[in-house]
Protein backbone atom coordinates (compact mmCIF):
# COMPACT_ATOMS: atom_id res chain seq x y z
CA UNK A 1 0.00 0.00 0.00
CA UNK A 2 1.47 3.36 -1.01
CA UNK A 3 1.83 6.15 1.50
CA UNK A 4 0.95 9.79 1.10
CA UNK A 5 3.48 12.19 -0.36
CA UNK A 6 5.81 13.87 2.09
CA UNK A 7 4.34 16.80 4.02
CA UNK A 8 7.33 17.84 6.11
CA UNK A 9 10.91 18.78 5.40
CA UNK A 10 13.40 16.07 6.23
CA UNK A 11 15.04 18.43 8.72
CA UNK A 12 11.83 18.51 10.74
CA UNK A 13 11.67 14.77 11.30
CA UNK A 14 15.06 13.05 10.88
CA UNK A 15 16.66 12.13 14.25
CA UNK A 16 20.16 13.60 14.71
CA UNK A 17 21.70 10.23 15.61
CA UNK A 18 21.47 7.51 12.96
CA UNK A 19 22.38 3.87 13.58
CA UNK A 20 24.53 2.67 10.66
CA UNK A 21 24.28 -1.05 9.93
CA UNK A 22 27.26 -1.51 7.61
CA UNK A 23 28.59 -3.54 10.54
CA UNK A 24 25.99 -6.24 9.77
CA UNK A 25 28.32 -7.40 7.03
CA UNK A 26 31.14 -9.83 6.28
CA UNK A 27 33.55 -6.91 5.98
CA UNK A 28 33.30 -6.43 9.74
CA UNK A 29 32.38 -9.82 11.11
CA UNK A 30 33.21 -13.38 9.99
CA UNK A 31 29.51 -14.24 10.15
CA UNK A 32 27.13 -11.31 10.75
CA UNK A 33 24.27 -13.77 11.18
CA UNK A 34 25.90 -14.92 14.42
CA UNK A 35 25.71 -11.43 15.92
CA UNK A 36 22.86 -10.68 18.30
CA UNK A 37 21.54 -8.10 15.87
CA UNK A 38 17.95 -8.48 17.07
CA UNK A 39 19.04 -7.72 20.63
CA UNK A 40 21.27 -4.88 19.42
CA UNK A 41 18.48 -3.19 17.45
CA UNK A 42 16.10 -3.63 20.37
CA UNK A 43 18.60 -2.01 22.73
CA UNK A 44 19.12 0.86 20.30
CA UNK A 45 15.37 1.43 20.20
CA UNK A 46 15.22 1.35 24.00
CA UNK A 47 17.90 4.08 24.09
CA UNK A 48 15.73 6.20 21.81
CA UNK A 49 17.46 5.63 18.47
CA UNK A 50 14.84 5.93 15.75
CA UNK A 51 16.81 5.96 12.48
CA UNK A 52 18.70 3.12 10.77
CA UNK A 53 20.99 3.40 7.73
CA UNK A 54 21.74 0.42 5.49
CA UNK A 55 22.46 -0.48 1.86
CA UNK A 56 22.08 -3.50 -0.43
CA UNK A 57 25.85 -3.16 -0.88
CA UNK A 58 26.39 -3.90 2.82
CA UNK A 59 26.05 -7.64 2.33
CA UNK A 60 23.12 -9.12 4.28
CA UNK A 61 22.62 -5.89 6.25
CA UNK A 62 19.17 -5.12 4.83
CA UNK A 63 17.84 -8.60 5.54
CA UNK A 64 19.29 -8.67 9.05
CA UNK A 65 17.93 -5.22 9.90
CA UNK A 66 14.55 -6.08 8.41
CA UNK A 67 14.30 -9.20 10.56
CA UNK A 68 15.37 -7.31 13.70
CA UNK A 69 12.64 -4.71 13.16
CA UNK A 70 10.00 -7.34 12.37
CA UNK A 71 9.79 -8.81 15.88
CA UNK A 72 6.65 -8.78 18.01
CA UNK A 73 8.45 -6.56 20.52
CA UNK A 74 9.20 -3.84 17.96
CA UNK A 75 5.75 -4.02 16.41
CA UNK A 76 4.12 -3.65 19.83
CA UNK A 77 6.31 -0.81 21.11
CA UNK A 78 7.68 1.19 18.17
CA UNK A 79 5.25 1.44 15.24
CA UNK A 80 6.76 1.73 11.76
CA UNK A 81 5.81 5.40 11.53
CA UNK A 82 8.02 6.12 14.54
CA UNK A 83 11.32 4.96 13.07
CA UNK A 84 13.28 5.92 9.96
CA UNK A 85 14.60 3.45 7.41
CA UNK A 86 17.40 4.72 5.16
CA UNK A 87 18.96 2.72 2.34
CA UNK A 88 20.80 3.27 -0.93
CA UNK A 89 20.84 2.34 -4.61
CA UNK A 90 23.42 2.13 -7.38
CA UNK A 91 26.41 0.37 -5.84
CA UNK A 92 26.48 -3.32 -6.68
CA UNK A 93 30.03 -4.26 -5.62
CA UNK A 94 33.43 -2.65 -5.09
CA UNK A 95 33.90 -2.17 -8.84
CA UNK A 96 30.33 -2.32 -10.16
CA UNK A 97 27.80 0.51 -10.25
CA UNK A 98 24.42 0.59 -11.94
CA UNK A 99 22.48 3.87 -11.84
CA UNK A 100 20.08 2.99 -14.65
CA UNK A 101 16.42 3.59 -13.91
CA UNK A 102 15.73 -0.11 -14.44
CA UNK A 103 18.25 -1.16 -11.82
CA UNK A 104 17.20 1.58 -9.40
CA UNK A 105 13.60 0.39 -9.55
CA UNK A 106 14.64 -3.23 -9.08
CA UNK A 107 16.86 -2.28 -6.15
CA UNK A 108 14.06 -0.39 -4.41
CA UNK A 109 11.65 -3.32 -4.76
CA UNK A 110 14.28 -5.66 -3.34
CA UNK A 111 15.03 -3.33 -0.41
CA UNK A 112 11.34 -3.06 0.45
CA UNK A 113 11.14 -6.84 0.55
CA UNK A 114 14.32 -7.32 2.57
CA UNK A 115 13.45 -4.62 5.08
CA UNK A 116 9.87 -5.90 5.37
CA UNK A 117 8.38 -2.46 4.92
CA UNK A 118 5.87 -0.73 2.66
CA UNK A 119 7.99 2.40 2.29
CA UNK A 120 11.52 3.76 2.71
CA UNK A 121 12.00 7.07 4.48
CA UNK A 122 15.21 8.15 2.73
CA UNK A 123 17.13 6.68 -0.20
CA UNK A 124 20.62 7.77 -1.29
CA UNK A 125 22.37 7.24 -4.59
CA UNK A 126 25.37 5.36 -3.21
CA UNK A 127 28.88 6.80 -3.83
CA UNK A 128 28.01 9.08 -6.72
CA UNK A 129 31.65 9.89 -7.53
CA UNK A 130 32.03 6.49 -9.21
CA UNK A 131 29.58 7.34 -12.02
CA UNK A 132 28.99 10.26 -14.37
CA UNK A 133 26.72 13.15 -13.41
CA UNK A 134 24.33 12.11 -16.16
CA UNK A 135 24.03 8.66 -14.61
CA UNK A 136 23.46 10.20 -11.18
CA UNK A 137 20.72 12.44 -12.58
CA UNK A 138 18.97 9.44 -14.14
CA UNK A 139 18.93 7.63 -10.80
CA UNK A 140 17.71 10.69 -8.89
CA UNK A 141 14.88 11.24 -11.36
CA UNK A 142 13.81 7.61 -11.07
CA UNK A 143 13.83 7.76 -7.27
CA UNK A 144 11.66 10.86 -7.40
CA UNK A 145 9.32 9.20 -9.88
CA UNK A 146 8.90 6.29 -7.49
CA UNK A 147 8.33 8.76 -4.66
CA UNK A 148 5.67 10.70 -6.56
CA UNK A 149 3.90 7.89 -8.41
CA UNK A 150 4.21 4.92 -6.07
CA UNK A 151 4.76 6.51 -2.66
CA UNK A 152 7.28 3.93 -1.50
CA UNK A 153 10.00 6.55 -0.97
CA UNK A 154 9.68 9.74 1.07
CA UNK A 155 13.01 11.55 0.66
CA UNK A 156 15.85 11.38 -1.87
CA UNK A 157 19.56 12.17 -1.51
CA UNK A 158 23.10 11.27 -2.57
CA UNK A 159 26.16 10.01 -0.70
CA UNK A 160 29.88 9.97 -1.37
CA UNK A 161 33.33 11.26 -0.43
CA UNK A 162 34.70 14.03 -2.72
CA UNK A 163 32.95 17.24 -1.74
CA UNK A 164 33.40 18.90 -5.17
CA UNK A 165 31.46 16.03 -6.76
CA UNK A 166 28.71 16.07 -4.13
CA UNK A 167 28.32 19.85 -4.42
CA UNK A 168 28.36 19.82 -8.22
CA UNK A 169 25.63 17.20 -8.46
CA UNK A 170 23.53 18.91 -5.78
CA UNK A 171 23.71 22.20 -7.69
CA UNK A 172 22.86 20.50 -10.97
CA UNK A 173 19.83 18.81 -9.42
CA UNK A 174 18.51 22.18 -8.26
CA UNK A 175 19.33 23.87 -11.56
CA UNK A 176 17.75 21.25 -13.82
CA UNK A 177 14.78 20.13 -11.72
CA UNK A 178 14.00 23.18 -9.59
CA UNK A 179 13.85 20.91 -6.53
CA UNK A 180 16.84 20.52 -4.19
CA UNK A 181 18.03 17.24 -2.75
CA UNK A 182 16.65 16.35 0.65
CA UNK A 183 20.00 15.06 1.92
CA UNK A 184 23.67 14.72 1.01
CA UNK A 185 25.61 12.32 3.22
CA UNK A 186 29.34 12.94 3.35
CA UNK A 187 31.85 10.67 5.05
CA UNK A 188 35.33 11.32 6.50
CA UNK A 189 34.99 15.03 5.69
CA UNK A 190 34.38 16.24 9.23
CA UNK A 191 36.96 14.70 11.52
CA UNK A 192 39.96 15.84 13.51
CA UNK A 193 41.97 15.42 10.30
CA UNK A 194 39.56 16.89 7.75
CA UNK A 195 37.33 19.91 8.34
CA UNK A 196 36.36 20.61 4.73
CA UNK A 197 32.71 19.72 5.20
CA UNK A 198 32.45 22.59 7.68
CA UNK A 199 34.70 25.13 5.95
CA UNK A 200 33.55 24.54 2.36
CA UNK A 201 30.88 21.89 2.03
CA UNK A 202 28.14 23.43 4.15
CA UNK A 203 28.17 26.71 2.26
CA UNK A 204 28.02 25.12 -1.19
CA UNK A 205 25.43 22.52 -0.25
CA UNK A 206 23.22 25.19 1.28
CA UNK A 207 23.55 27.18 -1.95
CA UNK A 208 22.22 24.07 -3.69
CA UNK A 209 19.26 24.09 -1.30
CA UNK A 210 20.18 20.80 0.38
CA UNK A 211 18.14 20.34 3.54
CA UNK A 212 20.20 17.90 5.65
CA UNK A 213 23.89 16.92 5.53
CA UNK A 214 24.64 13.88 7.74
CA UNK A 215 28.26 13.32 8.74
CA UNK A 216 29.55 9.75 8.62
CA UNK A 217 32.85 8.03 9.47
CA UNK A 218 34.20 10.51 12.07
CA UNK A 219 37.35 8.39 12.44
CA UNK A 220 38.28 8.89 8.78
CA UNK A 221 37.62 5.27 7.79
CA UNK A 222 39.48 4.02 10.86
CA UNK A 223 42.51 6.30 10.39
CA UNK A 224 42.23 8.13 13.72
CA UNK A 225 42.96 5.25 16.07
CA UNK A 226 45.82 4.34 18.41
CA UNK A 227 46.16 1.01 16.58
CA UNK A 228 46.32 2.73 13.20
CA UNK A 229 44.22 1.89 10.18
CA UNK A 230 42.39 -1.45 10.31
CA UNK A 231 44.15 -4.28 8.50
CA UNK A 232 42.34 -7.60 8.38
CA UNK A 233 40.50 -9.86 5.98
CA UNK A 234 40.18 -6.99 3.52
CA UNK A 235 43.93 -6.35 3.55
CA UNK A 236 45.79 -3.07 3.96
CA UNK A 237 43.18 -1.16 2.00
CA UNK A 238 43.20 2.31 3.57
CA UNK A 239 44.27 5.06 1.12
CA UNK A 240 46.26 7.04 3.71
CA UNK A 241 49.92 7.40 2.77
CA UNK A 242 52.79 6.29 5.01
CA UNK A 243 53.43 9.94 5.83
CA UNK A 244 49.85 10.51 6.95
CA UNK A 245 49.88 7.34 9.03
CA UNK A 246 53.10 8.47 10.71
CA UNK A 247 51.53 11.84 11.53
CA UNK A 248 48.51 10.11 13.06
CA UNK A 249 50.86 7.93 15.12
CA UNK A 250 52.55 11.06 16.49
CA UNK A 251 49.13 12.51 17.32
CA UNK A 252 48.19 9.28 19.09
CA UNK A 253 51.41 9.34 21.12
CA UNK A 254 50.55 12.92 22.11
CA UNK A 255 47.19 11.71 23.42
CA UNK A 256 48.86 8.86 25.32
CA UNK A 257 51.09 11.36 27.10
CA UNK A 258 47.92 13.05 28.35
CA UNK A 259 46.27 9.77 29.44
CA UNK A 260 43.78 9.81 26.58
CA UNK A 261 43.21 7.71 23.48
CA UNK A 262 43.18 9.32 20.06
CA UNK A 263 39.92 7.61 19.05
CA UNK A 264 38.10 8.69 22.22
CA UNK A 265 38.99 12.33 21.57
CA UNK A 266 38.23 12.00 17.85
CA UNK A 267 34.77 10.56 18.45
CA UNK A 268 33.72 13.07 21.09
CA UNK A 269 35.12 15.95 19.05
CA UNK A 270 33.30 14.94 15.86
CA UNK A 271 29.98 14.14 17.53
CA UNK A 272 29.92 17.27 19.67
CA UNK A 273 31.33 19.70 17.12
CA UNK A 274 29.12 18.54 14.25
CA UNK A 275 26.05 18.69 16.47
CA UNK A 276 26.67 22.46 16.60
CA UNK A 277 28.55 23.32 13.39
CA UNK A 278 26.30 21.08 11.30
CA UNK A 279 23.13 22.49 12.85
CA UNK A 280 22.44 24.73 9.84
CA UNK A 281 22.12 21.55 7.77
CA UNK A 282 20.87 19.48 10.68
CA UNK A 283 17.49 18.32 11.92
CA UNK A 284 14.90 18.85 14.63
CA UNK A 285 13.99 15.20 15.01
CA UNK A 286 13.92 13.87 18.54
CA UNK A 287 17.40 12.91 19.76
CA UNK A 288 18.12 9.54 21.32
CA UNK A 289 18.15 10.17 25.07
CA UNK A 290 20.75 7.51 25.77
CA UNK A 291 18.69 6.43 28.78
CA UNK A 292 16.58 3.29 28.46
CA UNK A 293 12.91 4.03 27.75
CA UNK A 294 13.32 7.70 28.53
CA UNK A 295 11.90 9.60 25.56
CA UNK A 296 13.34 13.04 24.96
CA UNK A 297 12.11 15.64 22.51
CA UNK A 298 14.06 18.17 20.51
CA UNK A 299 12.42 20.90 22.58
CA UNK A 300 13.85 19.42 25.76
CA UNK A 301 17.41 19.93 24.49
CA UNK A 302 16.91 23.49 23.28
CA UNK A 303 14.56 23.17 20.31
CA UNK A 304 17.24 23.93 17.71
CA UNK A 305 18.40 21.99 14.68
CA UNK A 306 21.20 19.55 15.54
CA UNK A 307 23.91 18.27 13.21
CA UNK A 308 23.22 14.68 12.12
CA UNK A 309 25.78 11.90 12.64
CA UNK A 310 25.76 8.28 11.44
CA UNK A 311 27.35 5.74 13.81
CA UNK A 312 27.58 1.96 13.77
CA UNK A 313 28.17 -0.81 16.30
CA UNK A 314 28.43 -4.59 16.37
CA UNK A 315 27.94 -5.28 20.07
CA UNK A 316 25.72 -4.11 22.92
CA UNK A 317 28.79 -3.04 24.93
CA UNK A 318 29.86 -0.74 22.09
CA UNK A 319 26.38 0.73 21.93
CA UNK A 320 26.36 1.34 25.70
CA UNK A 321 29.64 3.26 25.54
CA UNK A 322 28.61 5.33 22.56
CA UNK A 323 25.29 6.27 24.12
CA UNK A 324 27.03 7.43 27.31
CA UNK A 325 29.15 9.80 25.25
CA UNK A 326 26.08 10.96 23.30
CA UNK A 327 24.15 11.53 26.54
CA UNK A 328 27.00 13.58 27.96
CA UNK A 329 27.10 15.71 24.80
CA UNK A 330 23.35 16.35 25.00
CA UNK A 331 23.79 17.37 28.64
CA UNK A 332 26.04 20.18 27.46
CA UNK A 333 23.41 21.75 25.20
CA UNK A 334 21.52 24.94 25.98
CA UNK A 335 18.83 23.36 28.14
CA UNK A 336 21.05 20.59 29.52
CA UNK A 337 20.91 21.52 33.19
CA UNK A 338 17.11 21.58 33.29
CA UNK A 339 16.84 18.42 31.20
CA UNK A 340 19.13 16.58 33.62
CA UNK A 341 17.16 17.81 36.63
CA UNK A 342 13.79 16.79 35.21
CA UNK A 343 15.17 13.38 34.25
CA UNK A 344 16.55 12.74 37.71
CA UNK A 345 20.20 12.77 36.65
CA UNK A 346 23.04 14.56 38.45
CA UNK A 347 22.35 18.27 38.66
CA UNK A 348 25.90 19.10 37.49
CA UNK A 349 25.93 16.90 34.37
CA UNK A 350 25.56 20.06 32.27
CA UNK A 351 28.59 21.67 33.87
CA UNK A 352 30.60 18.46 33.58
CA UNK A 353 29.80 18.11 29.87
CA UNK A 354 30.86 21.67 29.11
CA UNK A 355 34.16 21.20 30.94
CA UNK A 356 34.79 17.90 29.18
CA UNK A 357 34.13 19.60 25.85
CA UNK A 358 36.72 22.25 26.66
CA UNK A 359 39.30 19.60 27.56
CA UNK A 360 38.59 17.70 24.33
CA UNK A 361 39.02 20.90 22.32
CA UNK A 362 42.43 21.56 23.89
CA UNK A 363 43.60 18.06 22.99
CA UNK A 364 42.04 18.39 19.53
CA UNK A 365 44.19 21.48 18.95
CA UNK A 366 47.28 19.50 19.93
CA UNK A 367 46.33 16.58 17.69
CA UNK A 368 45.89 18.89 14.72
CA UNK A 369 49.30 20.44 15.37
CA UNK A 370 50.81 16.98 14.99
CA UNK A 371 48.81 16.24 11.83
CA UNK A 372 50.26 19.44 10.35
CA UNK A 373 50.52 19.15 6.54
CA UNK A 374 47.87 16.42 6.44
CA UNK A 375 45.10 18.61 7.80
CA UNK A 376 42.28 18.74 5.24
CA UNK A 377 44.14 16.31 2.98
CA UNK A 378 41.80 14.22 0.80
CA UNK A 379 42.66 10.96 -0.94
CA UNK A 380 41.43 10.08 -4.41
CA UNK A 381 38.00 8.51 -4.72
CA UNK A 382 37.80 6.68 -7.01
CA UNK A 383 41.38 5.77 -7.88
CA UNK A 384 42.60 7.27 -11.13
CA UNK A 385 42.58 3.86 -12.82
CA UNK A 386 39.09 2.87 -11.65
CA UNK A 387 36.88 1.17 -14.24
CA UNK A 388 33.21 0.40 -13.65
CA UNK A 389 32.95 -3.29 -14.50
CA UNK A 390 29.18 -3.28 -14.62
CA UNK A 391 28.14 -4.80 -17.92
CA UNK A 392 31.34 -6.80 -18.17
CA UNK A 393 30.12 -9.37 -15.68
CA UNK A 394 27.05 -11.43 -16.39
CA UNK A 395 23.67 -10.38 -15.05
CA UNK A 396 23.46 -13.58 -13.03
CA UNK A 397 25.86 -12.00 -10.55
CA UNK A 398 23.57 -9.05 -9.84
CA UNK A 399 21.87 -10.42 -6.76
CA UNK A 400 24.84 -12.31 -5.39
CA UNK A 401 27.49 -9.59 -5.52
CA UNK A 402 26.42 -7.88 -2.32
CA UNK A 403 26.57 -11.10 -0.31
CA UNK A 404 30.19 -11.96 -1.07
CA UNK A 405 32.44 -12.80 1.82
CA UNK A 406 35.68 -10.76 2.21
CA UNK A 407 37.87 -13.36 0.53
CA UNK A 408 35.54 -13.32 -2.50
CA UNK A 409 34.92 -9.62 -2.79
CA UNK A 410 38.11 -8.44 -4.49
CA UNK A 411 39.59 -5.05 -3.71
CA UNK A 412 37.85 -3.37 -0.77
CA UNK A 413 35.88 -0.19 -1.38
CA UNK A 414 37.02 3.13 0.04
CA UNK A 415 33.62 3.98 1.47
CA UNK A 416 31.90 3.97 4.86
CA UNK A 417 31.11 0.30 4.26
CA UNK A 418 34.78 -0.43 4.89
CA UNK A 419 35.14 2.19 7.58
CA UNK A 420 34.99 1.26 11.26
CA UNK A 421 32.45 3.47 12.94
CA UNK A 422 33.16 5.20 16.26
CA UNK A 423 32.05 2.47 18.58
CA UNK A 424 33.78 -0.41 16.84
CA UNK A 425 37.13 0.66 18.24
CA UNK A 426 38.63 -1.21 21.20
CA UNK A 427 38.12 1.16 24.11
CA UNK A 428 40.45 0.78 27.09
CA UNK A 429 38.81 -1.39 29.74
CA UNK A 430 39.48 1.19 32.44
CA UNK A 431 37.92 4.09 30.54
CA UNK A 432 34.70 5.36 32.05
CA UNK A 433 33.00 6.65 28.95
CA UNK A 434 30.22 8.27 30.92
CA UNK A 435 32.96 10.76 31.77
CA UNK A 436 34.24 11.04 28.25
Amino acid sequence: MAVAAKKQRLSDVLPPLVFGTATFNYQYNPDPYELDTTGLVRKALEFGIRAFDTSPYYGPSEEILGAALDTDFVKANIPRKEHFLITKVGRVSSDEFDYSKEWVYKSIQRSLQRLKTEYLDLVYCHDVEFVSEDEAMEAIRELRRIRDEEGTIKYVGISGYPLPVLCSIAKRVLRETGEPLDAVMSYANFTLQNQLLATQGIRELREAGVDVVPNASPLGMGLLRREGVPVGAMGNWHPASDGMRAAVKRASDFCDRHDERLEVIAIRYALESWLKIGAVVGSRGDPASGVAWQRESNQQVGGNRLGVTVMGVSKASELDKTMRVWRSILDGLENGAETARLAGRWSRDHEWSINRGKAVQILADGIQEHLDEYLDFCWDSPDKDFVNKRGIKQQQNDDGASFLRPEQAGDPPLTPAASPQPDEIPYPHDATLALR
